[in-house]
């Protein structure tokens, strides 16, 4: 279904969003004017209640529309407007530009009118999380929940709402938990299949991709690697473009990592103090566990190996092949410990 079948005009009458709410099966549609301008939503409780008090289908719907209605522009984050929608019981809601354009919608299991990507995306998930302790006897890593929603729930609403509904989940610790609450994907607005690595051979941050070939998958566009332990809202279309319009072989989002010494750093010149520098901080560029992988580089991944994705950039690098470096400018989080996990949570 296209978000263009959802748009109603405004000199429609009551028969016409019948229809189109029969023909969709949904309960809201959105009204805009001769420009695709957005004016507002009609719902079918309204059409309902204006046939009760004596309306007739060829009424105008004009009086029935809600112009307050929530919108949201297109940067926002699908689990935001989850969220929102859950919070005030909504069934859609409309994206709409600066111009005040209906550009899509987001409906309650899908993303009506954001481009879809070829991309596949592959999320690391099988890990056993025994630095948090407790917290992973019996929920794997991935599905603590964050705001109200476990970690990988999050990044899959991530991937969907920016166009890629191709996902894959490597899985060991616990799998049946994540398989389980994700099942086939469509619920979450894509397809969901898993990479099942044996209970006792954990493959490590790389070797699930063989397992893609095992399955008789072979991409022919770049495909997102990332860690399935991650809070963050990175921009998957610009880290994308960026992979592909610089020609990189493989990129690796980076986060910043700030260290203070807690002391007074002396400055040395021929034995002599040249300066006192105060708890200075020092900052490195980190490795965010975000990847993007030239479909073919996942023919050198060992087929049931241990094997860090690591390996693939020493391996770009012998070759000479270019490495990208693509800075995460938004929020990103790595919970691997529970103070991190704190901080994601906002306890912190």
């Amino acid at each position: 279904m296209r978000f263009e079948d959802l748009l109603i005009r405004f000199d429609a009458c009551i028969r016409d969003v019948l229809i189109t709410i029969d023909q969709h099966s949904v309960a809201d549609v959105v009204v805009v004017d001769q420009d695709g301008t957005f004016l507002g939503t009609v719902r079918e409780q309204d059409l309902r209640r204006a046939i009760i008090d004596g309306g007739v289908l060829d009424d105008p719907i004009a009086s029935l529309v809600r112009t307050s209605s929530v919108t949201v522009d297109p940067s926002a984050e699908r689990t935001a407007v989850l969220d929102l929608m859950r919070a005030l019981g909504l069934r859609l809601v409309p994206i709409v530009d600066a111009d005040s354009r209906v550009t899509g919608i987001h409906a309650e299991d899908s993303v009506l009118g954001v481009p879809r990507r070829p991309n596949w995306a592959v999320v690391m998930a099988g890990g056993k999380g025994t630095r948090l302790g407790s917290l992973t006897k019996n929920v794997p890593k991935p599905m603590l929940p964050v705001a109200g929603r476990p970690i990988l729930e999050r990044i899959v609403l991530h991937l969907v709402g920016s166009g890629i509904d191709r996902i894959f989940l490597s899985v060991n610790y616990l799998a049946s938990v994540i398989e389980k609450h994700f099942e086939d994907g469509a619920a979450f607005g894509c397809t969901i299949e898993y990479l099942r690595e044996e209970t006792d051979r954990p493959l490590g941050t790389g070797g699930a991709l063989a397992l893609l070939a095992d399955l008789g998958y072979h991409p022919t566009h770049p495909v997102i690697v990332m860690n399935g332990d991650l809070v963050t809202d990175f921009s998957v279309g610009q880290l994308l473009d960026f992979h592909q319009c610089a020609g990189h072989r493989a990129t690796i989002a980076t986060s910043e990592y700030h260290h203070q010494v807690p002391f007074g750093v002396l400055r040395e010149e021929d034995g002599h103090l040249a300066e006192v520098v105060e708890k200075p901080t020092s900052t490195w560029s980190v490795n965010a566990g975000v990847y993007v992988l030239d479909p073919d580089l996942l023919d050198r991944v060992p087929n049931g190996e241990f094997y860090p994705i690591t390996r693939i950039f020493d391996d770009c690098l012998d070759r000479r092949e270019p490495v990208g470096l693509w800075p995460i400018d938004k929020g990103w989080t790595d919970v691997g410990r529970p103070d991190e996990l704190a901080q994601a949570r906002g306890e912190r």
